[in-house]
């Protein structure tokens, strides 16, 4: 008998595998990336200190939930904070999702606001 894997597994499973690849370091943070049903939340994290730099969410926006609209303004929020506290540069953490849909809002909102990776 063949099983299904649970879709959270392979989500865990893949951002193992980014997580292994990508570490942020004091000239170049880590956006990470999490996706709850209801909301979206963004942080920007110095790997080698183990510190979170700037963090963002949809719950600090009003009348907004968990839609790509509401993960565009995410972006753009954790990219103003960012840009506040001299970060430039960043690599992006998708946190195991595929680039679609609202993470892709996420990151496009991110770098209309002036964050580049």
């Amino acid at each position: 008998m063949i099983t299904k894997t649970p879709k959270k597994k392979i989500r865990a499973k893949k951002h193992w595998k980014l997580r292994h690849n990508i570490t942020g370091t004091p000239e170049r943070p880590r956006l990470s990336v999490y996706r709850s049903l209801k909301n979206i939340y963004a942080q920007v994290i110095d790997d080698v200190a183990g510190v979170t730099l700037v963090a963002a969410s949809s719950l600090e926006l009003e009348g907004f939930g968990g839609n790509v609209e509401a993960a565009r303004k995410v972006g753009e929020l954790v990219a103003k904070k960012a840009l506040a506290k001299g970060i430039e540069k960043v690599v992006f953490d998708r946190g195991g999702n595929i680039y679609h849909g609202r993470i892709k809002a996420l990151a496009e909102g991110a770098r209309e606001a002036g964050l580049d990776f």
